[in-house]
């Protein structure tokens, strides 16, 4: 506490350039990103297929798959760059005081006395802020679903289920933020200097509450669930399951068809509780039934091996130590006055400032994160492969691979940065695959079936 007290004076002086120092950061970061997508957009020139890919990938699916990935990465400069100079514009010319100038009287005009003062007044802020930026956003996203995803064949939705989505997000938003972000600020206000052990507490309850909830309220809201029907499949994961003790109690198949031809596995629950399962239907759709085990293989080589577990209680260390060192910039006054705030101190407003001063760390954690990510994957991937399931996993990472259109190839710097998962040749490579005869992207008839593998080709699992 005192460490935090000292920094906290010392950082706290009339003269610091607060507002070059976050702009500075946030251009830095941007440049960073931009140079590294660049790195990779020159990779998605490139005409010629990985070696060792060119059993398993023609060339026109290479081709197509490059073409895809030059596509997303013109639209993330483009977005990029807005989002940039909003971000910029909304710093530099003090956007953040007149809008909570003009929430003050909204409250002080509509709200009932009983619930006027700086927390009504930040939720009202917040949301406010949320809506002009989707608001803003809204011509990316739309040109992303409907005319980027659209023309490589990927979207499945319809523009009402586009803005259903939308208004749904916007509701729970509402539902949620409201005695989320009231506990949130109420805590700080009453807890006095040493208010980050609470909020820290409050936060882990929240994180709690919240993976208990989704599979069972979120996600019905937006997707259909249905079991999955007994058969062989059913039988074969049910096996796995119980070969590894594996708490599984539901075992359900979700229509992210309705929006997406992309496909996905995976599994929610608490560390030590029950567990459900969840498949694409996109993903049945496309694999043999030995191949969603050994997808199901790989996810259940995570739960082994607490790899969600270790990831959980990095971000528990993460999440107390960011709420620590907050408690040195909530009540900086040189903070506050460079952004505009020259009578008020809001707390929401200098979160929102310490998580621009943080954004270096963000990044170097961000490039940690992912190295330990990809290992967690080789791990999985092995553990898969000593359940007997190496051959499969590996048609099936090829198959995703193809009908996902995900890139053959990456440049070494951006990928050790963005990726979260090893690309497709180093888990090949590490599975110990040896091209036999090409994958197909579909699943195949049991007459075009030979010695196990389809003879045809193409989505990148997240798993």
């Amino acid at each position: 506490m005192d460490l935090l007290k000292r920094l906290g004076d010392y950082l706290d002086r009339p003269l610091f350039p607060w507002k070059r120092l976050v702009i500075g950061f946030s251009v830095g970061q941007y440049v960073l990103q931009t140079y590294l997508s660049y790195r990779q957009y020159r990779v998605l020139c490139g005409k010629t297929r990985p070696k060792a890919l060119e059993a398993e990938v023609d060339q026109k699916t290479f081709d197509k798959s490059q073409e895809y990935g030059r596509a997303k990465s013109r639209f993330g400069f483009i977005s990029g760059l807005f989002s940039q100079v909003l971000d910029i514009a909304v710093l530099q010319y003090d956007l953040f005081p007149k809008i909570w100038g003009i929430t003050g009287i909204w409250v002080a005009r509509f709200a009932p006395a009983w619930c006027s003062g700086e927390i009504t007044q930040s939720l009202v802020f917040g949301f406010a802020y949320s809506i002009f930026t989707t608001i803003l956003g809204l011509p990316f996203d739309y040109y992303y679903h409907f005319v980027l995803e659209e023309k490589f064949g990927f979207n499945k939705q319809t523009l009402n289920l586009w803005l259903m989505d939308l208004l749904k997000g916007q509701a729970l938003g509402i539902a949620f933020g409201v005695p989320i972000g009231s506990a949130f600020l109420a805590i700080i206000q009453k807890t006095g200097d040493q208010f980050f052990y609470y909020v820290y507490l409050f936060a882990f309850a929240v994180q709690v509450l919240m993976i208990t909830i989704y599979p069972i309220v979120i996600v019905p809201l937006f997707n259909k669930l249905t079991p999955l029907p007994q058969g062989d499949l059913r039988a074969a994961v049910e096996k796995l399951a119980g070969g590894l003790q594996f708490p599984l109690t539901e075992l359900q198949v979700i229509d992210g068809s309705k929006r997406s031809a992309h496909s996905n596995a995976y599994f929610t629950g608490l560390p030590g509780m029950k567990k459900k399962i969840v498949l694409f239907d996109t993903l049945l759709e496309k694999s043999e039934e030995k191949e969603v085990v050994a997808v199901l293989g790989h996810e259940l080589g995570h739960w082994k091996m607490n790899h969600t577990s270790k990831q959980l209680g990095i971000a528990q260390v993460h999440l107390f130590a960011m709420f620590a060192l907050f408690s040195a910039f909530v009540h900086n006054r040189s903070l506050y006055q460079s952004f505009g705030f020259h009578k008020e101190q809001p707390i929401i407003i200098g979160f929102m400032l310490f998580n621009e001063i943080l954004a270096p760390t963000d990044s170097v954690l961000r490039l940690l994160m992912n190295i330990m990510s990809r290992n967690f994957e080789f791990q999985a991937d092995a553990f898969g492969a000593k359940l007997g399931y190496s051959k499969e996993l590996a048609s099936s990472l090829i198959k995703l691979q193809i009908q996902n259109l995900s890139a053959m190839d990456a440049d070494w710097m951006y990928s050790a940065y963005t990726y979260s998962h090893p690309i497709l040749t180093e888990r090949l490579r590490a599975l110990g695959y040896k091209s036999e005869v090409k994958v197909s992207s579909d699943k195949p008839k049991d007459s075009e079936k030979e010695d196990g593998v389809a003879k045809a080709s193409g989505t990148d699992l997240k798993s």
